[in-house]
């Protein structure tokens, strides 16, 4: 969180999971005028891949709609939101890649 924080993203909401919605969005944030819902997956190493790859069709169409009964909640158009992952690989000095639309 504070990785999005020192972009100048404000974060509204962490954890958040819709009661009639399947689904879990990690974190909720302004980016701008942008709503921005990031996933944020982490490994201790990339031995097998980024950790990035574990966001499958299933995973994303959960988000999306988790992500719906946000928007309708807080009144804000599809148009507005982008989803977000960041990927966060190690824990002495782990290294951070943030993919901005991944999808």
């Amino acid at each position: 969180m504070r990785y999005l924080q020192e972009r100048k993203f404000t974060v509204v909401a962490r954890n958040y999971k819709p009661r009639r919605a399947r689904g879990e969005i990690d974190i909720i944030a302004w980016d701008g005028d942008t709503l921005v819902f990031v996933e944020v997956k982490s490994a201790m190493n990339d031995d097998r891949g980024t950790p990035d790859r574990a966001i499958d069709r299933y995973k994303r169409e959960n988000l999306e709609w988790a992500a719906r009964a946000y928007l309708s909640r807080a009144r804000v158009e599809w148009e507005r939101s982008r989803f977000d992952i960041v990927t966060v690989v190690g824990t002495d000095r782990p290294k951070i890649e943030h993919f901005p639309g991944a999808f």
